[in-house]
């Protein structure tokens, strides 16, 4: 790790929400994507290892020149708080999808790989 401790928000931040209906229209029809956003709103923050995550998505790892992973690197150094992941269990296919927070996911992880990271899941 950098030295830089990682600062987390409470609760997601109210566009972190949009985003993932967004995202999750990609996978899902609108109603079940609306209802899984409805969930994670109402969802309790829990936390997970970044390695962890990463395996029970099945996603690869940005590399750290990536802009917005940049930026969440950035916002680390200079100590400002991110915000929790909203991630889904898609039960269908044994894995996690990362609704939001892929970026600030990635930009952890490559500081510190067994960080404890909050999210909300459904």
């Amino acid at each position: 790790m950098t030295g830089a401790a990682i600062r987390w928000l409470a609760k997601p931040e109210e566009h972190d929400y949009p985003a993932a209906l967004s995202y999750l229209s990609l996978t899902h029809d609108e109603s079940t994507a609306r209802g899984l956003v409805l969930k994670l709103r109402r969802a309790p923050v829990s936390k997970f290892k970044a390695k962890d995550i990463f395996r029970a998505s099945g996603l690869s790892l940005l590399g750290v020149s990536n802009s917005h992973i940049e930026k969440d690197r950035k916002k680390i150094k200079n100590g400002k708080e991110l915000s929790p992941l909203l991630l889904v269990r898609d039960k269908t296919n044994g894995k996690v999808i990362i609704a939001d927070g892929y970026h600030r996911l990635c930009a952890v992880y490559s500081l510190d790989e067994d960080a404890l990271i909050p999210c909300k899941i459904a």
